[in-house]
């Protein structure tokens, strides 16, 4: 008798422990760094307003998954989209553009949603968003090729809400350089890290209130600009070499000198920086094997078809390696056992990558992550810094009030 009264307990007890993780994580702050919608929805005229059949976020589904503040990243390619000048237009071409194209399309959401969503630009504005349970959005720029090499645009985008700038995209600038181009071409720089007018970007960065993000920087300028720095600084979506070795995730004296400044690396969920076997695979559907491959799928299609039938092919071959939402968690688990609980946050990329891990399917799912902490032995405390409270410190210490 005994033991059925335990295993009736035992049963009983698992709901209920879930319905508990769940309510908590709704109590809980959750901050995401980094999410592209603007770029990958908003531009291509879809309205995040209603809940949409495509993509990774919209309102509804940030309020499903419990997301209080999201830092939408203002990002353009190495090419800027706008080329040509319109006569009388203050933001004149290319990247500064592009930049302020995409923040004019947030302004224009939260214009047409006050009661779900608010721009924030200050530490005070951020809390009172919170309070009155909208969806708090904060602008990250993705590069700084967006200032296109002058302090005054730094400047412009600050005034219009930037909070942080990521110092690199891919692409390198010419004052500092990224990740990929010093892994991948360091032959063809003219000089590693941060030059005398990056230097100048970072401290004027500090006296503006935005924070320095490390995010997609070389190793070089990534201990330039902590160097620099005088404020705690942010690494919007990266995850940890030790576990995935690719560029663009951080080594252990990385994550180290990033506690010793007081700022926070926010967890990346792309499989390719979470999972080496899924890196691998992707590598060699990259390399000559993936060339191969297309070349033979390309008989008796146009290219634009070839693209959408490579695109689905490339998925469907990755699929069996994607990650599960435990190696994703290993990723935060990872820095906390280095250097604590201080230091580590959430940094999705939603919208900005091609794969998740297998149930992290969009942004109704950051539950699972504090299923997982919690089923981890994480407390209540703990959790609640790793989901949003360390980067409200570090806003905290770098925004004007």
């Amino acid at each position: 008798m005994k033991n059925w009264l335990f295993l009736f307990a035992m049963i009983y007890s698992l709901p209920v422990a879930a319905q508990s993780t769940k309510k908590f994580h709704y109590k809980a702050v959750l901050v995401d760094t980094h999410n592209d919608v603007l770029s990958e929805s908003v531009l291509e005229g879809k309205d995040i307003s209603h809940r949409l059949t495509s993509g990774h976020s919209d309102f509804d589904r940030w309020k499903e998954g419990g997301v209080d503040v999201q830092f939408f990243s203002v990002w353009t390619d190495k090419t800027p989209r706008n080329k040509e000048a319109r006569p009388h237009d203050p933001s004149g071409t290319g990247f500064f553009k592009d930049a302020n194209q995409e923040i004019d399309s947030l302004e224009f959401i939260a214009l047409r949603n006050p009661s779900r969503i608010a721009v924030a630009t200050t530490y005070k504005e951020v809390k009172k968003g919170i309070r009155q349970k909208k969806l708090v959005a904060l602008i990250g720029v993705e590069g700084g090729h967006m200032i296109e090499d002058d302090m005054a645009k730094l400047d412009s985008l600050s005034r219009r809400g930037m909070r942080y700038m990521t110092l690199t995209w891919n692409n390198s600038t010419s004052w500092a350089t990224s990740a990929m181009d010093e892994t991948k071409h360091a032959d063809s720089l003219k000089h590693k890290g941060l030059t005398n007018f990056g230097k100048q970007v970072v401290y004027r960065m500090n006296q503006l209130g935005v924070i320095v993000d490390l995010s997609h920087t070389g190793e070089k300028t990534f201990y330039d600009a902590l160097a620099a720095t005088s404020k705690p600084v942010l690494l919007s979506h990266s995850s940890v070499w030790n576990i995935c070795p690719v560029f663009r995730n951080v080594k252990d004296e990385q994550i180290k000198a990033v506690a010793k400044n007081g700022g926070v690396i926010c967890v990346n969920f792309y499989s390719g920086f979470i999972d080496s076997n899924f890196a691998k695979h992707m590598d060699e559907l990259e390399g000559s094997e993936g060339r191969r491959i297309k070349d033979s799928l390309g008989k008796g299609y146009d290219a634009a078809k070839l693209n959408d039938v490579w695109k689905k092919y490339f998925s469907a071959r990755l699929e069996p390696y994607r990650p599960t939402i435990s190696k994703l968690v290993d990723h935060i688990d990872y820095i906390v056992k280095l250097v604590g609980d201080n230091y580590v946050g959430i940094g999705s990329d939603f919208d900005g990558v091609s794969s998740l891990p297998v149930g992290m399917d969009d942004v109704t799912k950051y539950p699972l992550i504090t299923a997982e902490l919690k089923r981890r032995g994480y407390s209540n405390k703990s959790i609640k810094k790793i989901l949003g409270g360390n980067v409200l410190r570090v806003m905290k210490a770098n925004f004007k009030r």
